[in-house]
């Protein structure tokens, strides 16, 4: 979701540099960064260690989540082609599952701004044992969609994320956009969603042809 769908990237570093204003600690981009992709509690934890902040690691969750809930009320920054490629593929009748690690209550004012059904399956991070990069995710997302992982093309904007779905043996369509993620054998590049035939995607991951499609950034 986040990065993929929505660009709330920026919500959480702003955020994350708020909270260290509140609290007299120190933040940086560098540090900002290292948390994409990431379960909250392992970032929350990243946080009480780097800023450093004194508090549990799930009170730093529940207010960095005030933070970007506020936010994203204000407004849903929604990435180029997001919302068009999910009315394509719902109209064609393929079932999507959301994979996010970011916990419900943020996962929900997004929702709501989608028509109803447009995920037939939701994981969110405050709902699983392991969050990325471990498998369990992705896993979660196939077992309830009733298909073999095998069988999905995951969306991914990080490392984190697609090392995930890696795992659980998804193919991985890589979408980059606030951090450099490494090529690998399972993963397609693309520069956006705008315009991207998932179809061809999905041929070309099953093919084993050139990882980049056109128009494509190569990491």
């Amino acid at each position: 979701m986040d990065g993929t769908l929505v660009d709330t990237e920026p919500y959480w570093i702003e955020t994350e540099f708020a909270l260290a204003e509140r609290f007299g600690g120190r933040w940086s981009q560098e540090h900002a960064l290292a948390l994409v992709g990431n379960d909250l509690m392992v970032s929350a934890r990243y946080i009480r260690e780097h800023m450093p902040l004194d508090l549990p690691p799930e009170e730093i969750v529940e207010l960095l989540l005030d933070g970007v809930v506020e936010r994203v009320r204000r407004d849903v920054p929604w990435c180029p082609g997001a919302r068009e490629q999910l009315v394509a593929l719902a109209e064609a009748g393929v079932p999507c599952a959301l994979v996010t690690m970011s916990w419900t209550r943020f996962v929900e004012p997004i929702l709501e701004q989608l028509p109803p059904g447009t995920f037939s399956a939701i994981v969110t991070g405050d709902h699983v044992t392991h969050g990325k990069p471990h498998p369990e995710p992705y896993l979660t997302a196939a077992a309830r969609l009733g298909v073999d992982p095998t069988a999905c093309l995951a969306v991914e904007d990080s490392a984190t994320g697609a090392t995930s779905a890696e795992a659980a043996g998804c193919p991985v369509l890589v979408v980059p956009n606030h951090v450099e993620v490494p090529p690998g054998p399972g993963r397609t590049f693309a520069a956006s969603l705008v315009d991207l035939d998932l179809t061809e995607v999905w041929a070309t991951t099953r093919s084993g042809q050139d990882r980049a499609m056109p128009g494509a950034v190569r990491s």
